[in-house]
């Protein structure tokens, strides 16, 4: 383009060109930083390794700010949504030592089993009276201690003096008096203390990350208790590293094992070489940093809320912080806290602070997933929003005076179904930002919100009682958003909620009622398990795979070919409407029950449409095969509940996810007749174990097969993927995880789930088998394969994350060794389904966008 061309015109004319096209390139993306706040290298250091372009020191428009101390709550209030600053507002209330004094004490107050790990504490000059008053209990009964006395906001070990009497301290302004514990922990007769660095990535819900190495700063003189001769010796007593590096004794050893500063990991190690419990340890560390944190979260809240008053809950914090706990073990390994630093130092003066430091540093942006996008993404949310403001739209209408009953109701279901789909986009939002924290999460581990139910009940109500300790009389309708039941829902639980408000709707505008849940899908390869080998199969022989079709089958592949002619089956997820046709697949493998037709569906649909179910969702999969008149019910994996015959859901938001289903008879009609259901009840209990056998040796028996191919070409292929896994393995998780949407996802499953379900309708002989205990494990087992979007599934072929049998281990329900192996079965038959897919899409002359350019298209 720089060059001129000299181009030869139809005249034979030599025509020399001066114009000069400009090419525009592409501008990619950057995230930019601004780091003048900071005198750490490293943390420059740190901005490069990410990728992240430095501004100008004035620039104010970066996406990430970066500054050494706590920034004041006028600047938070002025970031846009898409930028992050390292400080939370009121995080001071538990990193000033006075602060965290006068919380600790209150919190003391109302649960003192649980924050027992602070020394006692004075602040002074209000509490001087009561310290005086406790010396003197201590003179009457003989006994001395030791205080130390702290300046309420210092730093460094600056201003800090040990007492043995204290009848001899004033009462100064700005200080705190705390007992000295005289029975440290001591390394190689060294006293020390840690370092823990922990991340706060939201206040609003509370995310609390613990990185699991930090630093051990010891002292650099033996330590001996406490007498009038060595008080004053502050490099015994003390450990910050601002006081013992100016002693001649201080080590910089570059090794892990020596020096006068070590790593956490080293630590851990150690005490493991002292057959000490570690799991112990970090569990008590977490304990201590989420009870602290807690005491902290109603002033940050607060406060938060008060700097960003039109943000919603739930939405991306503009805030995050990296806080630096200092934690002194006694010598039964019991932690204390000392005090938390909301700027811990990123000084750098040994190797091992960089290796430490960095990580910290590095991990923490990796987990705040800062995206080029995201400026754009809000400036389009702030014009959409003014579009709102300017058009009236989203805006619920007021209800008028003088309004009839029926107009009530009907706006108070209209507000009730906008405060769960709000919540709802919130709970998914969450979801995706866990999913994204699991795979980013490196060296830190969350300790907040904790995977034990049980402890995390514990600190769900010890943060109930710090907003009812810090903000009674005041934050009214933060206290009420608290206690709100939607906050403690999971999706399944909101979702059906939003489907009672729906049939509630139904019924109050007088429409007729839908069937509801999505419809059966078919689509490609089947099963190669054929029509007479089940009709022929048995428990006491095996499949006969070259016997003929009989007369009968012959005429049910005749009318389902006239069927096919006039109608199919569609299920419109993006237009979440219902279209009544029946489709029939080229399947290779499938019962000739009439029962096993696709029911249509009611076109009827609520003013609002339907609410879709995330595949993350574990009622996202509902029962494949409905009649006309049944309503398919979810419900979660681990509940051992009979389907009852019809469900009258409740209208209640507290309503418990687990409570009892109560049937009633409605014009819906009944989900059973009576005899079929006389009839499952007596195979299901005399023959039960016999008929999971049987089915097993049919399970057994079941082959992918390859459109074109013959069953052991299909074997081979499947052999051939598997021993060529290396080669094949990024392509089929980028076409499982990436090229494949939810509906084709749950399609490719389809394909064993129809199998499957026909052959427990013939092996229990009868048409409805939704009741059956085997049906509903191989449904949990379905729905765990495509939970997280697919994740499942592919986690059977890696071996890593959370395999599908944890939902029995985590279950009290009894499963026998058969139906385990059942299950297994369907497992690998579903993974060979998904090779097959695979290796057909990547063979047909599409790409790897889909299996065929029309997935409902029977051919195909």
């Amino acid at each position: 383009d720089n060059h001129r061309t000299r181009l030869t015109l139809s005249s034979e004319l030599p025509y020399q060109s001066t114009i000069k096209r400009k090419v525009r390139k592409k501008k990619n993306g950057v995230i930019t930083a601004n780091v003048a706040g900071t005198k750490y290298e490293i943390v420059r250091v740190v901005i490069r390794e990410m990728g992240f372009v430095k501004t100008r020191d004035e620039d104010e428009t970066a996406n990430l700010i970066w500054s050494d101390c706590a920034v004041q709550q006028e600047k938070i209030a002025e970031l846009r949504n898409y930028q992050r600053i390292n400080h939370f507002p009121g995080m001071g209330e538990i990193c000033r030592k006075d602060f965290l004094a006068r919380n600790m004490t209150k919190m003391i107050k109302c649960q003192p089993q649980e924050y027992g790990f602070i020394p006692r504490t004075w602040i002074f000059p209000a509490e001087y009276t009561q310290f005086q008053n406790y010396v003197k209990e201590l003179k009457k009964k003989r006994r001395q201690k030791t205080f130390i006395v702290k300046p309420a906001n210092g730093a460094m070990g600056h201003g800090i003096s040990l007492v043995r009497n204290g009848e001899k301290l004033q009462a100064q302004d700005h200080l705190i008096v705390q007992e000295y514990l005289d029975k440290p922990f001591l390394m190689e007769g060294y006293k020390f203390d840690l370092r823990i660095y922990i991340l706060v990535t939201s206040c609003d819900p509370l995310k609390i990350f613990l990185y699991h190495d930090g630093l051990v700063r010891m002292g650099t003189e033996k330590y001996h208790p406490p007498s009038d001769s060595n008080l004053s010796q502050l490099y015994m007593h003390l450990t910050n590293y601002s006081v013992n590096k100016h002693n001649e004794h201080f080590e910089r050893d570059e090794t892990e094992d020596k020096g006068s500063k070590r790593s956490i990991k080293w630590f851990t190690e150690f005490l493991e070489t002292n057959n000490l419990d570690v799991s112990k340890f970090w569990n008590d560390i977490s304990e201590l940093v989420v009870k602290t944190l807690i005491v902290a979260e109603p002033h940050v809240l607060h406060a938060y809320r008060m700097c960003r008053p039109g943000q919603a809950p739930g939405s991306d914090s503009v805030c995050f912080e990296v806080l630096g706990f200092d934690i002194l073990l006694d010598r039964k390994l019991k932690p204390w806290l000392l005090e938390i630093n909301r700027a811990p130092s990123f000084g750098t003066d040994q190797k091992i602070d960089h290796d430490v430091k960095k990580g910290v540093l590095l991990n923490a942006l990796k987990l705040l997933n800062i995206r080029t996008s995201d400026k754009r993404r809000n400036l389009a949310q702030q014009k959409a929003e003014a579009q709102k403001r300017l058009y009236g739209q989203g805006s619920m209408k007021r209800l008028l005076p003088g309004s009839s009953d029926w107009e009530k109701q009907r706006h108070t279901l209209e507000r009730r179904k906008e405060e769960l789909k709000e919540r709802l986009a919130q709970v998914r939002k969450q979801i995706s930002k866990e999913e994204h924290e699991n795979r980013h999460m490196g060296n830190y581990r969350r300790i907040y919100p904790p995977d034990d139910k049980t402890l995390l009940e514990k600190y769900e109500s010890l943060l109930a009682t710090a907003f009812q300790t810090f903000l009674a009389g005041r934050a009214a309708s933060l206290q009420r958003e608290m206690n709100n039941p939607l906050k403690r829902m999971k999706e399944e639980d909101i979702l059906d909620l939003l489907e009672q408000c729906e049939i509630d709707d139904e019924k109050l505008m007088g429409k007729s009622m839908r069937q509801r849940g999505p419809k059966p899908l078919f689509s490609m390869p089947e099963s190669a398990q054929t029509l007479r080998k089940l009709r022929n199969y048995n428990s006491d022989s095996s499949c006969d795979s070259s016997s003929n079709m009989s007369e009968s089958e012959e005429e049910t592949e005749k009318e389902d070919h006239n069927e096919k002619k006039e109608k199919k089956v569609s299920y419109d997820l993006e237009e979440n409407k219902y279209r009544t046709l029946e489709r029939s697949g080229r399947m290779n493998w499938k019962p000739s029950i009439k029962n096993m037709k696709a029911p249509s569906h009611s076109s009827s649909t609520s003013s609002t449409g339907l609410i879709r179910r995330s595949v993350s969702c574990p009622r996202s999969i509902s029962i494949l095969t409905q009649t006309a008149e049944q309503r398919p019910l979810s419900a979660k994996a681990s509940l051992q509940i009979q389907r009852a015959s019809s469900v009258n859901r409740s209208h209640s938001l507290n309503r418990s996810p687990c409570s009892a289903r109560v049937s009633q008879t409605s014009s819906l009609g009944t989900m059973n007749s009576s005899a079929t259901e006389s009839l499952l009840q007596q195979k299901t209990k005399g023959k039960e174990d016999a008929l999971t056998k049987e089915a097993l040796l049919i399970f057994n028996d079941m082959r992918m097969k390859f459109p074109g191919k013959t069953d052991e070409e299909a074997e081979l292929i499947i052999e051939d993927i598997m021993d060529n896994w290396k080669h094949h393995k990024t392509k089929v998780a980028s076409y499982w995880l990436v090229k494949l949407d939810s509906v084709k996802q749950r399609k490719v499953l389809d394909i064993v789930k129809t199998s499957v379900h026909a052959v427990l309708q013939h092996v229990w002989k009868a048409p409805d088998i939704e009741n059956l205990h085997l049906y509903r494990l191989f449904n949990r087992v379905f729905n765990r394969l495509l939970w997280s979007h697919g994740q499942g599934l592919w986690n059977c072929f890696c071996n890593s994350g959370s395999s599908w049998e944890t939902i029995f281990s985590k279950s009290t329900e009894v499963v026998t060794p058969e139906q385990f192996q059942c299950c297994q079965r369907i497992v690998q038959l579903c993974k060979h389904c998904l090779l097959v897919v695979y290796k057909y899409s990547s063979d047909s002359r599409g790409s790897l966008t889909g299996i065929s350019p029309n997935w409902d298209d029977t051919r195909y």
